[in-house]
């Protein structure tokens, strides 16, 4: 196996929350008194930090972005985690990768506490040497961050070694930031197109592919 070291995104890469984040998203748009759009027009709230997609497509400032995040939160803390579900062949491939010898992250840009809790309660926790993601201050938001901050925890691994996992541009552009390389899925809620443009490593249609791809 040519990476010893695998970082996995998590929403759109091991689980499809499409649904626990729109619900939330549309939450947070009445509880600041806008009238949501269509599913799939929330859908780009999937992967990126909330704050940018806040500010990008509601043209929110800081403060605005933060109430916003906070009313997020009340809805996700409470039943938006759970509108949530394991890919199919994802648990086998990560046992597989395991026994193979490689050792498994999770970088994601979920508050670190939401994704350990989705990891537990779906059993994924055991595969992991460390799950990371961003910090509920907002202090650590982006995937460069997240993929910076399991990079000091692995100083002595040759970035050469790691290959990071994800589903949309974020995911490669995070780890191209620090000279790693991206292998895209296409199960997830990025494109090819999107994939192509960011310049993933490879492309895997289906979790199983995986196994070939890293």
């Amino acid at each position: 196996m040519k990476y010893q070291h695998i970082f996995f995104d998590l929403d759109g890469t091991l689980t499809d929350s499409a649904d626990g984040i729109v619900n939330s998203v549309r939450y947070a748009l009445e509880k600041q008194g806008i009238v949501p759009p269509a599913r799939e027009q929330l859908l780009p709230f999937v992967g990126p930090p909330l704050l940018d997609s806040f500010h990008k497509y509601y043209g929110m400032d800081r403060e605005q972005g933060m109430q916003a995040i906070k009313a997020y939160r009340e809805y996700f803390t409470d039943r938006g985690w759970k509108e949530n579900s394991v890919y199919e062949g994802i648990p086998e491939v990560l046992k597989q990768l395991k026994d193979a010898g490689a050792h498994l992250y999770i970088a994601t840009s979920k508050p670190e506490p939401f994704a350990k809790r989705i990891a537990e309660h779906f059993g994924l926790d055991g595969y992991f040497d460390r799950i990371a993601g961003a910090t509920l201050d907002e202090r650590i938001t982006g995937k460069g961050q997240v993929i910076q901050m399991l990079l000091e925890e692995l100083a002595d691994i040759p970035v050469s070694n790691i290959v990071m996992v994800g589903d949309r541009e974020h995911d490669v552009l995070g780890a191209k930031e620090h000279g790693i390389a991206c292998v895209g899925v296409l199960y997830g809620y990025g494109s090819r197109a999107e994939l192509e443009q960011a310049q993933a490593m490879t492309i895997c249609p289906t979790p199983e592919a995986l196994l070939t791809c890293l």
